[in-house]
């Protein structure tokens, strides 16, 4: 967990201080891209309007993070399978990357913008670009895989196999939700650790 968040928040504060809102540079072209962008709300852009939707929004996500800790370590002394508990410990490193962005980066870092780079508020003359609790997440990675040409659905043809730009974080929770969907059977199912512990 500590490894996934420390990435998480090096990279999002590299990107941070070195790229322009909505800059892009192509690492493998047709395949993948860096693209600075910031998501105010959760996942794929959803927001809750206003100023008291982002408190509601972050509070709701540490509650989460706080819960899921306390869940991960019982499960631990309750001889949970190791792997199953790995997958929890990615979603709750995800989790929380995005909760430190939400909760500090408004403070600890100026306003980015299309034609400048944030810097450390610290060392701006504006300050912060946003209250406690109303930082905004930090995205970058993007998969320009797109559709070919004479894909059978025309309205998917030439597009974007996946649009949305995502960062470390979102790929942990991902990673660990897709480990629990994959190996649910073994490790929660009949003759898993559940119903094992049920008996």
């Amino acid at each position: 967990m500590a490894a996934v968040l420390v990435c998480d928040q090096v990279v999002k504060v590299g990107i941070k201080l070195s790229f322009t809102l909505a800059e892009k540079v192509v690492w493998i072209p047709g395949v993948f891209d860096i693209q600075f962008i910031e998501n105010d709300g959760m996942a794929f852009g959803w927001a809750l309007p206003g100023a008291s939707g982002k408190y509601l929004l972050t509070a709701f996500r540490i509650v989460a993070v706080v819960l899921l800790s306390i869940h991960v370590r019982r499960m631990a002394g309750d001889g949970a399978p190791r792997g199953f508990r790995r997958a929890l410990a990615l979603i709750l490193a995800g989790a929380a990357g995005n909760i430190i962005d939400s909760v500090c980066y408004g403070r600890l870092f100026s306003r980015s913008s299309f034609g400048q780079a944030a810097d450390w508020s610290w060392h701006s003359e504006w300050g912060g670009y946003a209250p406690w609790f109303r930082g905004n997440v930090v995205d970058m990675l993007h998969i320009s895989v797109r559709w070919p040409g004479g894909f059978p659905v025309e309205a998917w043809a030439g597009q974007e196999v996946f649009p949305p730009i995502f960062n470390i974080a979102d790929v942990a929770i991902t990673c660990g939700v897709a480990l629990i969907i994959l190996n649910q059977k073994s490790w929660l199912g009949q003759g898993g650790w559940m119903a094992a512990k049920a008996d």
